[in-house]
């Protein structure tokens, strides 16, 4: 079986890519996978880095508003169909499937015309413009959330990478924390914007850190590629290490008995799946998808939800430290993320994309 994954841009878009191609692979190791990107997206980094070939055509930005980049997108989206249809006639898969984003549309406009077997995901739990046109003639829409509002839409969860859905997180906290210089001992937050990073996050964070120290906690900040988080180092105080960027996630959660982080699909899946208290901070554009994300988490009392402007860095020093050395509550809320989320969508959107190929 010959599959081509069309996704990218970040990593809300390439880590459930790539736990699928592991589940095609792990399921049948004939099959051989190809990932569709654009040359501007994290898959350029990540695909080849995993192992498997990566095509590359133009994005198409969608724009939400009226304007001049409107009326040049029809010209720029069948320039990508063209080239999709291109990799679609050397690769030959025998089905298609699309995470959405910028990458996705031309894929499953290109696969139609080649009367491909189409196979959609959508993240969120407000679907993206493309999922929503490609979900009008895919054969079938699988959907991690279940009341994500797509006709007939099949709920399999969010395909997440086997080191976190495997995720021991007692069992590794001690080699997490010394892989990042932590101590052993201390209340332990993480920071995380996903693979942009979020300057809201950083700047409130950072900007606490002297509370937090004071506090006894100690911080895993991940400021993404332009975060600009400088703190001061000290060895008489709790660490504050800063990384622009983590490959080892798995660790990252580990060594956290906290998170605090956007609301992405791809980060409320992971936090909850494997048991991490999560501060969700719902990016403020869009239409709402991560707020939605989040809810459910939320409502069960795995999460807090923290709007955007009203994370700052007094509300961090003022309720993070109490959550933080309240134990019990931490282990609620570690049980009510857990109980939520299932961990084995790699494998149950792998085995619809294989029930599209037989059909």
């Amino acid at each position: 079986m010959r599959v081509l994954l069309a996704g990218g841009g970040t990593a809300g878009h390439t880590s459930p890519l790539l736990a699928t191609a592991d589940a095609l692979v792990r399921r049948d190791p004939t099959t051989e996978v190809t990932c569709l990107g654009t040359p501007k997206g994290l898959e350029t980094r990540v695909v080849p880095a995993a192992g498997y070939p990566l095509e590359l055509i133009a994005p198409v930005p969608l724009p939400r508003r009226p304007g001049l980049d409107l009326l040049r997108t029809p010209g720029r989206l069948r320039g990508a169909v063209k080239e999709a249809r291109a990799v679609l006639d050397r690769v030959r898969p025998d089905v298609v499937v699309g995470y959405g984003g910028y990458v996705s549309l031309p894929a499953y406009l290109a696969a139609r015309r080649r009367k491909v077997p189409i196979v959609l995901h959508e993240q969120n739990a407000l679907p993206g413009l493309a999922n929503r046109v490609g979900a009008r003639f895919a054969d079938v829409v699988a959907v991690s959330f279940p009341d994500t509002p797509l006709r007939g839409a099949v709920y399999v969860g969010l395909p997440i990478r086997r080191m976190i859905s495997t995720l021991d997180r007692p069992a590794l906290r001690a080699e997490a924390r010394a892989h990042f210089g932590l101590r052993a001992d201390l209340p332990t937050l993480l920071v995380t914007g996903g693979s942009q990073g979020a300057r809201r996050l950083n700047q409130s964070v950072a900007g606490a850190a002297d509370v937090l120290r004071d506090a006894g906690i100690q911080v895993l900040h991940v400021s993404g590629p332009q975060g600009g988080v400088e703190v001061s180092a000290d060895a008489e105080r709790p660490p504050y290490v800063v990384e622009a960027f983590v490959d080892r996630m798995d660790l990252a959660y580990a060594a956290a008995d906290l998170v605090v982080c956007r609301a992405g699909a791809s980060s409320v899946t992971e936090a909850a799946a494997v048991g991490l208290p999560a501060v969700f901070v719902p990016l403020p554009i869009g239409n709402g998808e991560q707020e939605q994300n989040a809810r459910p988490v939320v409502a069960a009392g795995g999460g807090l939800l923290v709007q955007d402007d009203a994370l700052t860095a007094a509300w961090v020093g003022r309720e993070v430290p109490a959550l933080l050395h309240d134990a019990p509550r931490l282990r609620e809320m570690s049980e009510a993320a857990s109980s939520l989320i299932r961990r084995d969508a790699d494998d149950r959107l792998a085995a619809l994309v294989e029930g599209a190929v037989r059909r």
